[in-house]
């Protein structure tokens, strides 16, 4: 009996023991899974929050050339800003204002909490910067305006200093006498500044007579048989004035095509590498004006600073026309550059 005693007490304090030791065990597992939860809860919070916000980019539709390069810069920009600040992006591309319109009216139904936008052209664009405006959504453009105020922030080059560097520089290699011809873009801001530039850098230089003006629509091939219509037209001309180095690069081609030894020189606007290389190479291109395609980056910045609710610094972003010659050009070429 009192051996049944000892071994029930035994087995009694056993039985205590192994179920403390295991609510012991017990509590550790519980404690670490409540930690573990909240470790992954925060996780997918911070993801959640990084991925709020989301850029919209409405851009033309380009593989090549400065409109390429600026796709490429802006792309860039957003995905560098994607990982670094978790903004996400909506990126689209339109070959005409009609697609464009409709891309941007699905970024707005998207509800985007920012839209980066260059217009095809600026008169056309203008209901639809409205329309975003209207939507309360922040709009910041780049390079070419709007003709209303539906912008928050623009971002552009110096399009009329490129035609006031222009016109100046004709004067001076003219001696104030020539006939000119201007290869116009297509319809916008940036053609209206650049032309209106030129002409009023001109203005009172009788000697000097533009004998053509006609759209090359920032294209190499247009601006190729535009240039092949005109020389045909015009038996004495002295010097172009190009509104892109796209388009100059196919006035070129036109003028060596035709054997034409009469045309001095011709000028552009933007700072490509082809360009860049023919004026070091002392061809008929003898100067460019700087429209670096990088102004895009700027646009996407702020438009990153304007979704995380910080007031942009500036409204209007003006990037430089220096004026690019023989003299200067090493400073500026990259023979690694895309452009």
């Amino acid at each position: 009996m009192k051996k049944l005693l000892i071994l029930f007490l035994f087995l009694f304090v056993v039985t205590v023991l192994t179920a403390c030791g295991g609510n012991e065990d017990s509590g550790g597992d519980v404690e670490e899974t409540d930690q573990a939860n909240e470790t992954t809860d925060g996780e997918n919070n911070v993801e959640e929050e990084a991925t709020d916000l989301v850029i919209g980019i409405s851009l033309p539709d380009a593989t090549h050339g400065w409109m390429g390069a600026l796709i490429d810069n802006a792309e860039q920009q957003a995905k560098e800003i994607k990982e670094s600040e978790g903004i996400d992006y909506i990126m689209t591309n339109a070959a005409d204002p009609n697609s464009q319109a409709n891309d941007v009216d699905d970024l707005i139904s998207q509800g985007v909490d920012v839209i980066v936008m260059l217009p095809i052209e600026s008169a056309a664009l203008s209901p639809v910067g409205q329309k975003i405006k209207d939507a309360g959504i922040p709009l910041v453009i780049v390079d070419r305006e709007l003709e209303n105020d539906a912008a928050d922030v623009v971002v552009k080059g110096d399009n009329e200093g490129i035609g006031i560097n222009a016109g100046k520089y004709f004067i001076e290699q003219l001696n104030g006498e020539g006939k000119v011809v201007e290869i116009e873009g297509p319809p916008s801001s940036v053609t209206n500044q650049r032309g209106s530039g030129f002409k009023e850098a001109m203005e009172g230089e009788e000697g000097i007579e533009i004998v053509a003006s006609q759209s090359g629509d920032f294209s190499t091939e247009t601006s190729l048989e535009v240039m092949q219509n005109i020389l045909q037209a015009q038996p004495e001309i002295d010097a172009v004035f190009t509104q892109d180095d796209g388009m100059a690069l196919g006035v070129l081609q036109a003028i060596k095509e035709a054997g034409r030894d009469d045309i001095q020189f011709v000028t552009g606007a933007g700072g490509a590498k082809a360009v860049f290389e023919d004026i070091q190479d002392e061809g008929l291109m003898s100067a460019t004006f700087l429209y670096s395609p990088t102004m895009v980056r700027d646009g996407v910045q702020i438009a990153a600073d304007i979704a995380k609710g910080e007031e942009p610094e500036e409204t209007m972003v003006v990037k430089e026309a220096t004026q690019v010659t023989k003299e200067n050009v090493d400073e500026y070429y990259d023979p690694e550059s895309k452009f």
